[in-house]
């Protein structure tokens, strides 16, 4: 039998952002990850806010989300700068509370609700994934969209909603990466307990979007995987362990394949991406295992083709010469509690979100927050 707890499923949608790949921001004499040692920094600390999402814009500004999934907060998007949070891209957007009703000043259609990923396209535009599932619950009618907010004007250009049929009852909107010509999005849904995970597409030039592998079992959780902590199993004071379905996406840098896990997992997968641009033969991709892994959160591919690795249960970051390569340990940093998700900046820096999901009130009845980090590792 599965063990899924609502509380837990959704306070663990963890988020890989800032997807805006290397070979778009990394001139040729930027340094490159190997075997060698890494500086890792921890340049942002929210002790009561659950941080999930990272994004570096070409210029190097940095983003994160809060995606006011454990509790309510003031701001679910901001920018970082000198460590601090300014909220982003003004007080309207992120004027969602929780404890409201629809009638008393929430507008889930064009606020956040939950900003859960946030990533950037090859035009360096920022997009946010709001799944719209405050306190666990959702999605909101007609707040599941994408969001596209114009860095130079500061300003949302562009608000994509998701319909029932490629967003019904018991999603849970996660992942999002984008196709070399930022024609087609492509999202993992890691849905509630009881509910099946799935790929989800969107065209973003027509607003129409379609479901892919719903209930596979390449998009589902495994019931005899755990997360650990500290060297022993997570889990619940109740004896209750993490299960989640397909959370950790990544595409190749030529746009030809996409890859993804379940986070309670340990097999990557992939199919070309151009059966999942067409509806139809949406409807009967094959997927291929491709890589053994771990119970992991984020993925990530670099313009080398390097494939990194979240380890949640080690705290720790692993990389292989390629997806489906061996798996080497590149940092492991006890403060990083849960490394979430991956950016890169334009100096070939990687920035990694931890969100300390096992030290959260879920798993520690002691806690009454859940705080979290971010990380910047460069090569020496």
């Amino acid at each position: 039998m599965k063990l899924m707890l609502c509380s837990l499923a959704l306070a663990t949608s963890c988020a890989i952002a800032g997807v805006t790949h290397a070979a778009d921001l990394i001139g040729k004499t930027a340094p490159a990850f190997g075997s060698g040692p890494v500086k890792v920094e921890r340049i942002a600390f929210f002790p009561e806010q659950q941080n999930t999402g990272v994004a570096v814009s070409k210029a190097g500004r940095i983003f994160v989300s809060f995606p006011r999934i454990s509790m309510d907060v003031e701001t679910s998007l901001a920018e970082l700068v000198d460590g601090k949070l300014i909220m982003y891209p003004n007080k309207a957007w992120n004027g969602y509370r929780n404890a409201n009703s629809e009638t008393s000043g929430n507008d889930a259609s064009h606020q956040f609700v939950t900003a859960q990923a946030i990533v950037f396209d090859h035009a360096d535009n920022l997009w946010v994934v709001d799944p719209a599932t405050p306190h666990r619950s959702g999605p909101l009618k007609g707040g599941a969209k994408l969001v596209r907010i114009n860095l130079v004007k500061n300003q949302v250009d562009k608000v994509l909603h998701f319909d029932e049929q490629a967003v019904p009852e018991g999603a849970s909107l996660n992942d999002v990466r984008f196709s070399p010509d930022d024609r087609y999005a492509y999202l993992s849904d890691v849905a509630n307990p009881g509910y099946p995970g799935a790929i989800v597409v969107m065209d973003l030039q027509t607003g129409k979007s379609w479901r892919a592998l719903s209930g596979h079992p390449s998009t589902q959780t495994a019931a005899d995987l755990y997360l650990m902590a500290d060297g022993k199993k997570l889990l619940t004071p109740k004896g209750e362990g993490l299960q989640l379905n397909i959370d950790g996406i990544e595409i190749s840098p030529d746009g030809k394949t996409f890859y993804w896990q379940a986070l309670t997992g340990d097999t990557v997968y992939s199919v070309p991406t151009a059966d999942l641009n067409d509806p139809e033969r949406a409807k009967s991709v094959q997927p291929k295992a491709v890589a053994k892994t771990h119970p992991a959160d984020g993925l990530w591919i670099d313009a080398a083709g390097q494939f990194f690795v979240s380890n949640p249960s080690e705290d720790a970051v692993e990389i292989a010469d390629k997806v489906g390569g061996p798996l080497r340990t590149l940092f492991k940093d006890k403060r990083m509690r849960w490394p979430d998700s991956f950016a890169q900046g334009p100096d070939g820096s990687l920035y990694v979100s931890a969100s300390f999901i096992g030290d959260s009130p879920w798993f520690n009845p002691k806690a009454t927050t859940t705080p979290s980090a971010i990380f910047k590792i460069t090569p020496q």
